[in-house]
């Protein structure tokens, strides 16, 4: 028993080259269980036939709005069957489409008319992937609670080598399952997660800053969604796409960042501080670009607040867990952190490590817990460390009877 076993899996299928790599799909969906529902644009025929997938599955393929089925109004139908539905290759045309809300032929209004989760399989040329107008649209998609999953890199069949190329269906069907496993163990809870660096301004042009890429916090973000949660982000400087389900505020400095965590603290009952801040910025920041002189530049630095002090401070019912990027003396000083600040997690980690720390897909990190728990997790991706947070998270929600 698989966690697609005997779910109505909605496939659209639309007019790009992947339309192929669509029929393998269908194809292992239905070997783990599911019942496979094909729709097709007119575009997706162009590539593949209906009698192939019809073979396939098993079941009827619909790619006309207007032939006569048996379902009575089979879009409605549809739309009520799925238990969930993937759009699988979507187009850039697809994904403009539903994203401004137009439903003219049997897979937009299908797609309109459903309250089953969605998941997109964008596979394009890579510079159609990466206009402006398409990357808006995804992030459209995802506020309005889709699932994005995003395409491999590699040579593509229109000749050139970027981001766009359908990922392996191995991938796809490991990411919907996760999904359907999942048990919504965090619902209607409200986690306050940060992520990202902060940057300080000297003068128009420059800033002091640091490497964060947001990686790990996003990747705690999305994990939490996931599970649930009610999910409110504070980013700072970070070129990530905003996880599914999550509300982004986006940030530079400090002060900025104090401001955002503090506006959503109160009735938060997790709060992850993942971010990257600066503790000191310019005394002085000059209106006009410093110009270069002679002989040496003096700046003097002012202390920022401390947030997560603060927040230690002024926590009641939150779990509050920090994190401790240190190049030397690693647990020694998370430790002290913990403490000092009233924490009840920090994840430390050597930010000196060539394969861990900022801007890197891995992490190792060891996790202290305020009551003398320590666990040591060997490298592993980003998103696997999130879910052994999140897992922790939990069993202290748990404890203390708010699960």
């Amino acid at each position: 028993m698989t966690s697609l076993s005997k779910k109505n899996i909605v496939l659209g299928v639309t007019g790009g080259i992947a339309a192929y790599k669509a029929v393998e799909l269908a194809s292992k969906l239905k070997k783990m269980g599911a019942a496979v529902h094909v729709i097709m644009t007119k575009g997706a025929t162009s590539f593949v036939t209906e009698r192939l997938f019809q073979e396939i599955t098993g079941q009827a393929v619909v790619s006309d709005m207007w032939a006569k089925t048996e379902f009575h109004v089979e879009h409605i139908a549809l739309a009520k069957l799925a238990d969930l539905m993937i759009i699988a290759p979507a187009t850039a045309n697809i994904l403009a489409k539903v994203s401004a809300g137009i439903a003219d032929d049997m897979l937009t209004t299908t797609i309109l008319a459903t309250k089953a989760p969605i998941f997109y399989v964008p596979a394009m040329n890579t510079n159609m992937y990466e206009n402006p107008v398409t990357q808006n649209n995804l992030d459209q998609l995802r506020k309005y609670g889709a699932h994005i999953i995003e395409p491999d890199s590699g040579y593509l069949a229109c000749g050139v080598e970027g981001k766009g190329r359908f990922p392996t269906t191995d991938r796809i069907i490991a990411e919907i399952s996760s999904f359907l496993k999942k048990g919504q163990t965090l619902t209607g809870r409200k986690i306050l997660v940060t992520a990202g660096g902060t940057r300080e301004a000297l003068d128009p042009v420059r800033f002091l800053g640091n490497r964060s890429t947001g990686r790990m916090g996003y990747a705690i973000a999305a994990e939490a969604a996931r599970r649930g949660a009610d999910v409110y982000l504070v980013s700072g400087i970070s070129e990530l796409p905003c996880p599914d389900n999550v509300r982004r505020v986006f940030v530079e400095s400090a002060l900025q960042m104090r401001e955002a965590v503090l506006r959503e603290f109160d009735d938060a009952d997790v709060v992850i501080k993942a971010a990257a801040v600066a503790d000191y910025r310019p005394k002085m920041v000059a209106q006009q670009k410093i110009k270069k002189q002679e002989g040496e530049l003096c700046l003097t630095l002012v202390r920022n607040p401390d947030i997560l002090k603060e927040l230690g401070e002024r926590k009641k019912q939150q779990i509050l867990m920090g994190f401790a990027a240190e190049t030397e003396n690693v647990e020694n000083y998370a430790q002290d952190k913990m403490h000092r600040k009233n924490l009840d997690f920090i994840v430390a980690n050597d930010v000196s490590a060539k394969d861990a720390g900022f801007g890197t897909d891995s992490n190792r990190i060891i996790l202290f817990e305020r009551t003398g728990g320590r666990t040591k997790y060997p490298l592993m991706e980003k998103e696997a460390l999130a879910k052994c947070i999140l897992d922790k998270i939990e069993m202290a929600l748990e404890k203390r009877g708010n699960v």
